[in-house]
């Protein structure tokens, strides 16, 4: 079971998501919050696996509160799905940084709320296709080239450097296996060495070190 929190200001938003996730036989929805404060709270109390996170909360922003609940101590962190208003949405780009494993925009079907958490329970990361690449380079502006997180790709071979590369042009495991004419079996081991040596959670954070390295740049990936 998928144990999830769902924190939202808004009581009907809240409501009917938590409604929405309790249905599917393979989750559980373990917690709710109104905002970030209580996000936090709730999140350390319960430890679920996902929580589903609003960005405009009171008290405490959903950046604030994803920020607070990755430096919660123990091994054990969930991964936080942002729900976000606009496609480009400025928050989105801080939750990046804050630690986040994916975005989906709140307008979004049923079933896609449901895809998205499991996309993200798997650790698959989400940034498309609700998201889409023109967030991804929008995010690839910001951030000025980070020489620490330059050192850090000194670890990578060059297979898995090329495997980053189309990670944060968005592509999936099958299609950076047609790219590069693999299988895609062999493609989820180099991505799985690639989170371990970088000590990365998930595809989201590897994104973020691709950009920020200066691997990858805006417009360029994919």
């Amino acid at each position: 079971m998928t144990r999830i929190v769902v924190v939202d200001d808004q009581v009907m938003v809240r409501e009917g998501f938590s409604a929405l996730l309790a249905a599917q036989p393979d989750f559980e929805v373990v917690g709710a919050a109104s905002d970030g404060v209580e996000a936090v709270h709730v999140t350390r109390t319960m430890l679920p696996d996902i929580v589903l996170m609003d960005v405009r909360m009171p008290n405490l922003d959903g950046i604030g509160a994803t920020r607070q609940i990755m430096a919660l101590p123990g091994d054990r962190h969930p991964r936080v799905l942002i729900l976000t208003t606009f496609d480009l949405d400025d928050y989105v780009f801080e939750a990046l940084r804050a630690g986040a494993s994916g975005f989906l925009l709140k307008d979004a079907r049923a079933d896609e709320l449901v895809a998205a958490v499991r996309v993200v329970a798997s650790g698959e990361g989400l940034l498309a296709p609700t998201v889409t690449r023109r967030l991804i380079e929008e995010f690839a502006r910001r951030p000025a080239k980070d020489t620490r997180a330059t050192e850090r790709l000194r670890a990578l071979t060059p297979r898995e450097t090329e495997v980053l590369a189309l990670i944060a042009g968005g592509l999936s495991n099958g299609e950076i296996a047609a790219h590069l004419v693999l299988g895609e079996q062999t493609v989820k081991t180099h991505v799985g060495r690639i989170l371990s040596k970088m000590d990365l959670r998930d595809r989201a954070q590897a994104v973020v070190l691709a950009y920020e390295s200066g691997l990858v740049r805006a417009g360029e990936a994919g």
